[in-house]
């Protein structure tokens, strides 16, 4: 039985429907849109990310502000900003990724998705940089002034680390956001 598609002519195709050799009929399953890939805004696997992306940044915080003299440096303080930032943001998607999953809603409105790819895009660059920048500050510290025995070196390349792997872990989250943002 030829069926028209409506891909080739503007009419509704009729259902698609086979018959076993006895009459009965039995209806093909239609064809659905892709699902979400995991990692995406509203899945299991964007809400992993976030969760993720929470407990390092505020690992990352709390770690470098438990030292006394972090504020003495540039770089120290805007890691402490970032990460703050970096920790807000993932906590509210996270927020919005657990009620999409309990009301089964898609969060592939290109609004949405629009918004959290640039927020994931800001506050993954402000990581990142923030994370160079302590590192640059830890291997002076350690390797060229051999300051280590007067400073907190071991928790500022901790902090320095758990900054590395909070924007190890947004940039997932940004690149399917705007691969899904392409998409649209």
């Amino acid at each position: 039985m030829n069926v028209s598609h409506p891909t080739v002519h503007p009419i509704e195709a009729p259902p698609l429907t086979t018959t076993d050799g006895g009459g009965v009929v039995n209806e093909v399953p239609v064809r659905v849109r892709m699902k979400d890939v995991q990692g995406m805004p509203g899945t299991l696997g964007g809400l992993l990310l976030r969760i993720c992306q929470f407990f390092f940044a505020v690992a990352a915080l709390s770690v470098m502000t438990s030292t006394s003299d972090f504020a003495s440096v540039t770089a120290f303080c805007y890691l402490v900003v970032a990460v703050a930032l970096q920790s807000s943001w993932s906590l509210l998607l996270a927020m919005v990724d657990i009620y999409a999953l309990l009301v089964c809603r898609c969060l592939r409105n290109s609004r949405v998705v629009v918004f959290f790819t640039i927020g994931d895009g800001i506050t993954s660059t402000l990581t990142f940089a923030a994370a160079c920048a302590s590192a640059g500050i830890t291997v002076l510290i350690g390797n060229d002034l051999n300051e280590c025995g007067q400073n907190h070196c071991v928790r500022f390349e901790t902090a320095t680390a758990m900054a590395f792997l909070s924007w190890f872990t947004v940039s997932p989250s940004f690149l399917l956001n705007f691969w899904s943002l392409a998409a649209h």
